[in-house]
């Protein structure tokens, strides 16, 4: 029963290092991922090509696994900063107390109150030579991917934020955050050393569930032409080059949904079985 709960997250690890073992895997078998054939187009699967392939010529599989490096990627990079960030808003705003906590969860409610998706879809398509960034920067293959996952990061730290303060606001008034503040510790190396390992387990459920719900924003940008940008793939932009094989040949949609569908559900799944794992009630009961 205790594998089958984890079992979502041993798929996580074997999607996720067959994504990034893609370099490995395009070398042996001999075939460039990149490299168009238009008299190969629309291949169905075989030996050569193990899942047929696209509206070029290129290999579906190999796309597949790129295509998941960098929607995975962006997802973890997305969850790491906005976990990070959330976290020591939070735990500033619950130790410190008084206009400090006023203020930052103010702030806090801002952000909340605004529509994640369409201030998402406005600030993805600001032009970043407009913004004084440089030609070459902007242009560069992976200032997609980092745009992105920085916007995201700072649209998905407020619930992150209010749960790590709830926690400190209880730990705060604990005997041995209070001990520690009569033998003259200071601030920080209480926040540090006492209460931020005494709220990870509930930072590292939410950034876990956080994870498929970043996923799924990348997959809608990345879909309306705003997000991952070509020649870099992934499954987003995957989904909107097959959009006008809808018809024709589904597969090429049914593959990177598929992918999406099943990493989202195995990372809420994880979340899940994780908040069951470190819940003091259950550790109780054992």
């Amino acid at each position: 029963m205790k594998l089958r709960r984890f079992l979502p997250l041993g798929i996580i690890f074997f999607l996720t290092l067959l994504c990034f073992c893609a370099p490995l895997i395009e070398s042996a078998r001999g075939i460039d991922s990149n490299m168009a054939d238009l008299g190969s187009r629309f291949l169905p699967p075989s030996a050569t090509y193990w899942l047929g392939t696209d509206e070029l010529g290129r290999d579906v599989f190999l796309r597949l696994l790129y295509g998941g490096q960098v929607s995975l990627g962006v997802a973890f990079l997305a969850a790491l900063a906005a976990g990070s960030l959330g976290t020591l808003i939070g735990m500033t705003a619950g130790y410190a107390g008084g206009k400090t906590d006023a203020v930052l969860m103010r702030l806090t409610d801002l952000l909340i109150a605004l529509p994640a998706l369409p201030l998402l879809i406005i600030l993805a398509a600001l032009d970043l030579e407009k913004l004084g960034v440089s030609a070459d920067m902007a242009q560069a293959k992976y200032v997609s991917l980092y745009k992105i996952a920085l916007l995201i990061a700072l649209l998905s730290w407020t619930t992150l934020a209010r749960l790590a303060r709830a926690r400190t606001l209880v730990l705060r008034q604990s005997d041995f955050v209070r001990a520690a503040r009569a033998l003259g510790v200071g601030h920080g190396r209480i926040l540090l050393r006492h209460i931020l390992p005494n709220i990870m387990n509930t930072v590292s459920v939410a950034v876990t569930l956080a994870v498929g719900g970043i996923i799924l924003m990348e997959s809608v940008l990345s879909f309306l032409g705003l997000g991952i940008q070509p020649p870099l793939p992934s499954w987003g932009n995957m989904l909107t080059h097959a959009e006008d094989q809808m018809w024709e040949n589904a597969q090429l949609m049914v593959y990177p949904g598929m992918l999406i569908f099943i990493s989202v559900l195995c990372f809420n799944f994880t979340g899940d079985a994780l908040q069951d794992r470190l819940d003091p009630r259950n550790l109780e009961r054992k």
